[in-house]
């Protein structure tokens, strides 16, 4: 009997023993867990509900019949060079894989870069839980590659918080979420490796980026740049091919006065100062006696601008503003597009041997000086399609604007064009009238150049102006 007990007593102890085992070993488990958890995953975990993928839908015009280089004459080579006629275009359809991320869930406000949607006929956003809405534009920015989307829905959607880029430390970890090749959230890590790049691309030059080693390719271009708190401190772009192991990425801070604009107005509205700069170089600070190199001179100042009535006058020096020094006039303007109407701005310029502090405020663009600026930048003067107009210029068409002069020092009329071409778009802005042309021509006024479509007859062509 006691031989049996003892047998009982052991296998007793013995399935103690492996419970114990089994629960010490669970136990063990969870801080294991818990400690793998760090703050990528939280922060993944967190905002991927609100990183969304954009895929959009548009057509390419071609025309079957390419340009051949007569060699006629200069006048054949700029004037007919992109002739098209409309009715010999072939359509193509092409698509196109971007990410965004969901800023304000209740009006399912989600931003990207403007590239993802360019010329885009149709928007379709996939959330993670792969729910599919039909999504329009709110606004897009092509200078700043920023454009803000709307979805539709009686839910509330997750979203992301907003951080603060102005507080940005080189050598912080950052975390990149996005949707590369269609590889859908695909999360990246690394640090910011630098901050305010320019990129020069092959249309433009964009200020004040981040740069990350954070992997970002084509498709995470839209998507959220993250701290390690999970607040949203940059917008992911890929715009610039030629970097392998270089990322970059567009400031929050810089998004939000955009965001505002878009959500209010649908475009960006620039802001008149009435300063107009040059670049400087070593030899012309020398020339005027100038303490340093880096800055801008002030090459002219428009009658009646924010800028007269402050008292800054042409030849100041301006060495920064609000306190951000201006290496270039590229630096300066887009500096400018910080601001809206209303904000004061200090500049901190060099005058006769000393330096002043100026304070301007800024303004929107007066749209009664838009003709005047039209004159200045381009050397045309232009009017309404009316009857009589159509008249002179033997036209039938009513859409656009017909160019009334053309100063002959202008490259308009180096390259051909005459009174009576019609401008039918800037960029991609369609003009209809002329309304249409003041309010363009002040949007685009501190760009370095212009798209024109212009038509003679029943043929159209594009030219490339500098502004």
């Amino acid at each position: 009997m006691t031989s049996l007990l003892l047998k009982r007593l052991r296998l007793v102890i013995l399935g103690i023993g492996i419970f114990v085992g089994l629960s010490s070993g669970q136990l063990a488990a969870q801080p294991t867990s818990i400690q793998r958890e760090n703050a990528v995953v939280k922060a993944v975990r967190n905002i991927s509900p609100a990183v969304v993928n954009i895929s959009s839908e548009y057509e390419i015009r071609r025309n079957p019949f390419p340009f051949k280089d007569r060699g006629d004459s200069p006048f054949f080579d700029f004037f007919f060079k992109d002739f098209f006629d409309p009715g010999f275009e072939r359509k193509i359809r092409r698509t196109s894989l971007g990410s965004g991320v969901i800023i304000d869930g209740d009006r399912g406000f989600i931003l990207t870069n403007a590239h993802v949607i360019e010329s885009a006929s149709t928007i379709t956003v996939m959330l993670n839980d792969t729910r599919e809405f039909q999504a329009q534009v709110k606004g897009s920015d092509p200078d700043s590659d920023l454009a803000l989307l709307q979805i539709k829905t009686d839910k509330h959607l997750p979203s992301v918080q907003l951080g603060n880029s102005d507080d940005l430390m080189i050598g912080e970890t950052v975390i990149a979420i996005g949707n590369p090749f269609g590889f859908s959230h695909t999360v990246t890590t690394g640090v910011i490796s630098a901050l305010n790049r320019s990129i020069r691309t092959d249309n433009a030059v964009y200020h004040n980026f981040v740069q990350t080693d954070a992997s970002i390719n084509p498709g995470n271009s839209g998507g959220p740049l993250l701290n390690i708190k999970g607040e949203l401190i940059a917008i992911n772009t890929a715009i610039y091919a030629k970097a392998q192991g270089i990322g970059f990425a567009i400031p929050i801070n810089t998004a939000k006065k955009i965001i505002t604009d878009l959500i209010e107005y649908g475009e960006v509205i620039p802001v008149w100062t009435g300063i107009i700069v040059q670049n400087l170089d070593p030899r012309l600070a020398r020339y005027m006696n100038l303490p340093d190199t880096a800055g801008v001179i002030v090459k002219e100042i428009e009658k009646d601008s924010p800028a007269e009535k402050a008292g800054l006058h042409p030849e100041d020096f301006i060495e920064s503003v609000d306190d951000h020094i201006m290496d270039c006039s590229a630096s300066f303007y887009a500096m400018l597009r910080k601001y809206s109407p209303g904000d004061r701005i200090k500049l901190n310029i060099w005058r006769n041997g000393s330096y002043l502090k100026i304070f301007l405020t800024a303004q929107q663009f007066p749209t009664n000086l838009a003709l005047n600026l039209a004159e200045r930048l381009l050397g045309i003067k232009v009017g309404n399609l009316n009857i009589y107009n159509r008249n002179k210029y033997k036209t039938r068409t009513s859409k656009g604007i017909v160019i009334t002069h053309i100063g002959e020092q202008s490259y308009l009329w180096q390259i051909g064009a005459r009174p009576g071409d019609i401008i039918l778009k800037l960029d991609e802005h369609v003009i209809n009238d002329i309304e249409d042309f003041k309010n363009t021509i002040i949007k685009y006024r501190l760009k370095t150049s212009v798209v024109i479509l212009l038509q003679r007859g029943h043929q159209g062509y594009y030219v490339n102006v500098r502004l």
